[in-house]
Formats: C-alpha cells, structure tokens, sequence
C-alpha cells in the first residue's frame, strides 16, 4: 500500500515551497495531500486555533497539479490533527511541514509552528519531518530596532525551494521505515542543489538563528523587531553547518518528563 503524506506549513497554503514539497513527495511515489492555513501562521508552536464560522472550520478546497490541496482555517497543529481525523481522507501514514521561510534551528524551535505540527504528529505516533528554507540576511540594518541587523527575507520568487524540497524527498524512505512518532527537523541552505556541501547530522544551537527586540516602549503600546541574534556558533550544531554550506538534520521529540531531577517531596493530604 502506498504510504500517505500530509504535507502543510505555517506560511499558508499559497506558499511556493509547499508546493514544490507537495510535488516532490508525489514524484518519489508517495500518495500525497495538502492542507494548510490559509493565511500566514508564524510563530504559532503547536497552538491549536482555529477561525470559525457558525461554529464550523472553513476548508477551501483547492486544485494544484493534480493534488488535491485545502485551504484551512486553523494553525498547523490543528491541521495535523484534523487530518488524522480523517478530515483530508485516510489519516496519513507521514506529515511533511514546510518548508519555512527561513531556518528553524537551535531551541528557538520551540516557537515554531513549521516544528510544532510535526511535533503534534508524533503525538499520534505518526513519523514527520519539518522542513526549512535558511534564507536570512543579516546584513540588513534598521536603525529602529535597537541598533540590531534586522532579519531581511528576499523575495519568494529568487528562493530555491526546490533545494530544499529535493533534499526532504530523499530522506521520505528513511522516515518511513522509523520508528513511529519519528520527527526529524531539517534546514536546508538558500543554493542551488548541486552547491549544498551534503547532509550533516546536527545538534540544536543553544540559541536561535534570530531573537526578539525591543524596538519602542511607549505610553500604553511597546513594538518589536526580529534581529539576527549575534551569538558565537557552536561547532556541530545546525547553525554552524548551515553557516558551512550543509544541510542539517536533527532528531526532536514532543516536551516529555525529565528524569534524575529531585523535587520537593509529596506531603500527606491534611485531614
């Protein structure tokens, strides 16, 4: 039986490298759907959110080369979990995420709604992998965010979303023979295919690629900026080898208990 991909995003179901992603899967023999946002939704972690109306989720259904594409009102998240209700069709066998503007890298995964629906796949026990784009330019400079190199994104159209759609695909047979609730996080440099040095496996930088700054603090309002976060790489983590020219893989998992630490100990109930 031919395993079935959900593939969806955070930056919304016109995205061009959903996509390429979409087509991608497809080419390498997978059954493939696609539900997304329908408008942008960055930063949304595994929120589960939704627009409704009359108390219904809005699905707006699409067509793209064939596949079968949905336009949702709801966050990633919640995508993944409608599809594995079988909103899409059968429940999916693997969901692919992305591939985000911009790398999702170090802990700020955190934030991240590219990561989060992968991660809410594995809830379920299904393998997912999230996928991004390394496209910031730190060299931009807006004096207004506290003297900081503010995160520039160039234009969709000059980004090479078929890189990182290829380089996904060739990792779809691995992450199918995994064990369930596999979640790989892949970042994949702005080049051309045959320009990425390889694949590296990675450790998460202790840092994100870019951080939150406070650009004005006013009476009764505050603004913010995104800036290039600054901090020194760490040898083998994904921002170093993104900053190499490799694309970085790197194995997650859902927020689980930690163990071996002690905590104040249970006191009998008062009677």
């Amino acid at each position: 039986m031919t395993p079935r991909i959900l593939v969806t995003n955070d930056d919304g179901v016109e995205a061009p490298g959903l996509r390429a992603l979409a087509l991608a899967a497809r080419d390498a023999g997978y059954e493939v759907v696609v539900a997304a946002p329908r408008e942008e939704a960055s930063g949304m972690s595994a929120a589960l959110t939704a627009v409704t109306s009359g108390g219904r989720i809005v699905l707006e259904r699409h067509d793209f080369q064939g596949l079968a594409v949905y336009g949702v009102t709801a966050s990633p998240a919640y995508i993944v979990v409608l599809a594995d209700l079988g909103v899409f069709g059968e429940p999916p066998d693997l969901v692919l995420s992305g591939p985000n503007r911009g790398a999702n890298a170090g802990r700020a995964v955190l934030h991240s709604g590219t990561v989060g629906a992968a991660l809410t796949a594995a809830n379920d026990r299904v393998r997912a992998m999230a996928v991004s784009l390394d496209v910031l330019n730190p060299s931009a400079v807006d004096a207004t965010a506290s003297g900081g190199a503010t995160v520039v994104v160039p234009d969709d159209s000059v980004l090479h979303w078929d890189t990182a759609a290829r380089v996904a695909a060739g990792l779809l047979a691995w992450l199918s023979a995994a064990p369930p609730g596999t979640v790989l996080n892949l970042n994949v440099p702005d080049r051309p295919f045959d320009e990425v040095r390889g694949l590296r496996e990675a450790t998460l930088a202790p840092f994100g690629q870019a951080q939150m700054a406070l650009a004005e603090n006013g009476e009764g309002f505050v603004r913010t900026a995104v800036e290039k976060t600054g901090e020194p790489l760490v040898p083998g983590s994904d921002l170093a080898l993104l900053a190499e020219g490799y694309a970085t893989v790197t194995a997650i998992r859902p927020p689980s208990e930690v163990t071996g630490v002690r905590l104040p100990a249970q006191r009998p109930a008062s009677r």
